[in-house]
């Protein structure tokens, strides 16, 4: 009889063990697999978005017509501007470098390949901006999920079930009686699981630039001030 109540616990107690583990391995994996989301995510940033915010700050080139650039596309920062690259020769190289240079005149040279430029960053604006947003909702899915787990595992009444299950085998006498509940506190404050950070704070939020309509005059007005404050340079020598 005795060995049989001993299989029995041993029993409930692995099936609590597998059903409290195995929801908390799934949350961990989750969580590791939203870190790594991310970090893809802000690689994106960098390829898709940083990048091309860099060639059209080159093109600007004076800090107070990016400043103009920024009210005129309600960009909120000065995100990826390091006022050091406006002048880096080898960067300017390496960033327009294949780039498709267009145009009967040097104007127009100029003002095609900001208008490429933007295009193609106002389609890498909205793509963050769609990986933002499933990062916020995964963020939140797995705070849910660690909260469904809290209210489904409280792990001072499974230790309180697990010492019943012994017959109080492990309390006996009055230094166990004490000792139990530290043991259990500890117990809790090393399995704590806690959210990931949400999405928002860990990655820059990034306006998803208006359509080229919306601003085109603003910003012909702009690079035609850019284009003479640069002695109207010949945008095909920018990657020699």
């Amino acid at each position: 009889m005795h060995d049989m109540e001993a299989m029995l616990s041993l029993e409930i107690k692995k099936e609590i063990a597998d059903r409290y583990f195995g929801f908390r391995k799934m949350i961990e994996d989750d969580s590791r697999d939203y870190h790594q989301h991310i970090q893809e995510a802000y690689r994106q940033l960098e390829c898709e978005v940083g990048f091309d915010l860099v060639r059209l700050y080159i093109l600007l080139r004076r800090e107070p017509l990016i400043h103009d650039f920024f009210r005129l596309t309600g960009l909120r920062d000065s995100i990826f501007l390091e006022p050091y690259l406006l002048d880096s020769q080898p960067t300017r190289q390496r960033l327009f470098r294949g780039e498709r240079i267009h145009g009967f005149t040097r104007r127009s040279r100029f003002h095609n390949l900001f208008i490429d430029v933007y295009n193609r960053l106002r389609t890498g604006t909205a793509d963050y901006a769609q990986a933002l947003k499933r990062l916020i909702e995964e963020g939140r899915a797995i705070a849910d999920e660690i909260e469904v787990f809290y209210r489904k595992n409280d792990l001072a009444s499974m230790m309180g079930f697990l010492r019943r299950l012994d017959g109080g085998a492990l309390e006996s006498g009055q230094m166990n009686a004490t000792v139990a509940p530290l043991r259990d506190h500890y117990l809790e404050d090393k399995m704590l699981i806690t959210a990931p950070a949400s999405a928002e704070t860990l990655l820059p939020i990034f306006a998803v630039l208006p359509e080229l309509r919306s601003c085109k005059s603003g910003l012909e007005d702009l690079l035609d001030a850019a284009y003479a404050a640069q002695g109207q340079p010949e945008v095909r020598e920018f990657a020699r």
